[in-house]
């Protein structure tokens, strides 16, 4: 009976423990390098800041944040953390960032460069 018993708290233990090894899914980091033509760049700026203030409202946004170069005004980058891939994909397809990219586009000097990242562990 104590070797039962044992081994019956040796698998509630194993399985504990794997259960408490599974990844919740990975948050994602976004890192956004945005140039736009030195003309453009108030304008560029002021739509930064209100994507800014929409991103950070939606679903699974963890942190949302836009740089300015100290050197070259005309570029930017913007820095995301999501929950997760679904979260920043479901972020894409929202009306109020495709306005954003569609607007943007008429003063961008080279294609966005949006780089996908994971914590290394």
């Amino acid at each position: 009976m104590k070797n039962i018993l044992g081994l019956v708290l040796g698998l509630c233990m194993l399985v504990t423990i794997a259960f408490a090894r599974q990844e919740a899914p990975k948050r994602l980091y976004v890192v956004t390098y945005i140039d736009v033509f030195p003309a453009f760049a108030a304008d560029a700026a002021t739509q930064l800041k209100q994507f800014v203030t929409d991103s950070r409202k939606d679903p699974g946004s963890v942190r949302f944040e836009v740089m300015r170069d100290v050197a070259r005004v005309n570029h930017f980058s913007i820095v995301e953390v999501w929950e997760n891939r679904q979260a920043f994909d479901a972020h894409l397809a929202l009306d109020h960032t495709r306005r954003f990219r569609e607007k943007l586009q008429a003063g961008l000097g080279s294609p966005f460069d949006e780089r996908l990242y994971n914590i290394l562990e």
